[in-house]
């Protein structure tokens, strides 16, 4: 076969697959996305805190 037989049949499944796709709503999206970033932001501040935490305890530790 062609290299422009496979590339258009691969094209075409492509196509074929996509359609079967169950796309999110606007609303979930919109939700999803909202979710990720206070997860993301949440994540952040557990972090942040322990970093803090281990800079005291690792900055005592090199005053003995």
């Amino acid at each position: 076969m062609s290299l422009i037989r496979r590339l258009r049949r691969f094209l075409q499944e492509a196509w074929s697959e996509l359609k079967k796709v169950t796309w999110p709503t606007r609303e979930q999206t919109r939700n999803l996305t909202v979710l990720v970033f206070v997860i993301s932001a949440a994540v952040g501040a557990y972090i942040a805190i322990f970093d803090a935490l281990f800079k005291v305890v690792i900055a005592w530790i090199a005053t003995l």
